[in-house]
């Protein structure tokens, strides 16, 4: 990836920095730990394991005989994410497994023929595949971002293999048909994004300015989070995948049925287009300065009718939760697996 100067964040910024919040500086969350340490990798030596059409790389820590939780990233994110989560979990007999989603990190696909296809069916999939190539039965998920849609989707479609759910931001399924229906002016400008990447511009423009534009990401979608370079560029280089772009783009391309999805998956999205409810145990959390767009708490509460507990995480909290509150994020997986 070409590194450039971050003048296409700045200029970003400015543009739109009236969509959040004020934020004086007695407001300001202290550093976080994460930053402090941000030249310590906890992972060690990624593993890897072939599952469905992948070859999965992942972090695992903790005993392996252990209850199993497995930590889902978003974009333009990495595992990184749960630097500080996993090592908690670990040291309190959790098995954790924390894989990088197709197009991410050192994940690869098998075949160069297979279509680098980023609808929301197929990363729950790959979830699937990853948890049966491991033969894990059952785990417990948590996840934000396009991890927090993947683990909704797995609890949604395949109750049986999740023992609990930790969901940043509730409810995020979706569907072709939703995501045509027009939002508020302001609504929409907080899916610039979206629109960019629907045309050819916007592909081009990510593949050239792929560390601005995620950079830009994270300084809007969690506005009072003051991470630093090397917090940044140890998870960019994740984004280094040579699928990224093709991933990223089709998917939000999908969102908007700009792009098809494949045929495989097409009963899976069907069912999803219902918005089904999510009955494993389930603990919803949100930061409350959540810069990115995302439902309101009220609007998807009734979609989880099993057993259910909303969490709001003050102090400044942005959309990458578990990075910027690990302590919450930890215990609501601990908690959610007691539900």
């Amino acid at each position: 990836m070409k590194r450039t100067s971050a003048a296409l964040a700045g200029a970003f910024a400015l543009s739109l920095a009236w969509l959040a919040p004020v934020a004086h500086a007695e407001d300001q969350p202290a550093q976080s730990p994460t930053a402090q340490a941000a030249s310590q990798d906890p992972w060690g030596p990624l593993k890897h394991v072939r599952a469905g059409v992948l070859d999965v790389a992942y972090a695992e820590m903790g005993p392996a005989d252990g209850p199993v939780v497995i930590l889902l990233h978003g974009w333009p994110y990495d595992i990184h994410s749960y630097e500080q989560v996993a090592p908690a979990l670990a040291a309190k007999g959790y098995r954790v497994l924390v894989p990088y989603a197709r197009g991410y990190g050192e994940t690869r696909f098998l075949s160069a023929s297979t279509v680098r296809n980023g609808e929301p069916a197929a990363l729950a999939q790959d979830l699937i595949d990853f948890m049966d190539a491991l033969n894990i039965k059952q785990a417990e998920l948590g996840g934000f971002d396009w991890g927090a849609r993947t683990a909704d989707i797995v609890a949604t479609l395949w109750p049986q293999r999740v023992k609990a759910l930790v969901t940043v931001s509730g409810y995020l399924i979706g569907s072709q048909e939703s995501g045509t229906k027009p939002l508020p002016p302001q609504a929409e400008l907080q899916w610039w994004y979206q629109y960019y990447f629907a045309t050819d511009r916007g592909r081009v423009g990510y593949e050239k300015y792929r560390d601005d534009f995620a950079k830009l990401i994270w300084q809007l979608a969690s506005p009072k989070w003051k991470f630093d370079d090397a917090t940044f560029e140890r998870s960019a280089a994740a984004l280094d995948n040579p699928d990224q772009v093709a991933i990223t783009v089709h998917n939000y391309r999908w969102r908007l049925d700009l792009a098809k999805g494949e045929a495989k998956y097409a009963p899976l999205e069907k069912r999803l287009a219902t918005f089904p409810a999510i009955t494993v145990p389930t603990i919803a959390l949100e930061g409350d300065a959540n810069g990115a767009p995302h439902p309101q708490p009220e609007a998807y509460a009734k979609r989880f009718t099993g057993k259910y507990q909303f969490r709001l995480i003050t102090g400044g909290i942005g959309h990458n939760l578990p990075e910027e509150a690990p302590q919450a994020f930890t215990q609501a997986v601990i908690d959610a697996g007691r539900l």
